[in-house]
């Protein structure tokens, strides 16, 4: 089972199914194409800095802001969305260069 069919059973079931039996297919999925979940400490965000910080600025800034209508919806405002968040914006922790730009003043 690819991960774009997970993910679109796990969409359609979520209208229906309990999340935790949805985390247990998730999980069992995972251990058959041998993937390996690696968890953080409890009460330990610092450990996932970087993933939290990414989480927060895709959940306000377009995914809780849209009605989405379709998975490929989603993907292609995505895409579109990095691209911009890579090479137009700037980023305070970059000082103020875009990463594009960034990457190329260390080359």
């Amino acid at each position: 089972m690819t991960c774009q069919a997970l993910l679109l059973i796990c969409v359609t079931c979520l209208r229906w199914i309990p999340t935790t039996y949805i985390s247990g297919m998730i999980q069992r999925w995972a251990l058959e194409c041998g993937i390996l979940f690696e968890y953080i400490q409890p009460g330990k965000p610092q450990q996932n800095a970087y993933v939290e910080r990414f989480n927060r600025t895709v959940r306000y800034e377009w995914l809780s802001q849209y009605y989405w209508s379709s998975i490929e919806e989603v993907q292609d405002f995505a895409t579109q969305w990095m691209w911009s968040y890579n090479h137009d914006r700037p980023h305070m922790a970059l000082g103020g260069f875009t990463p594009k730009q960034h990457l190329a003043k260390a080359a």
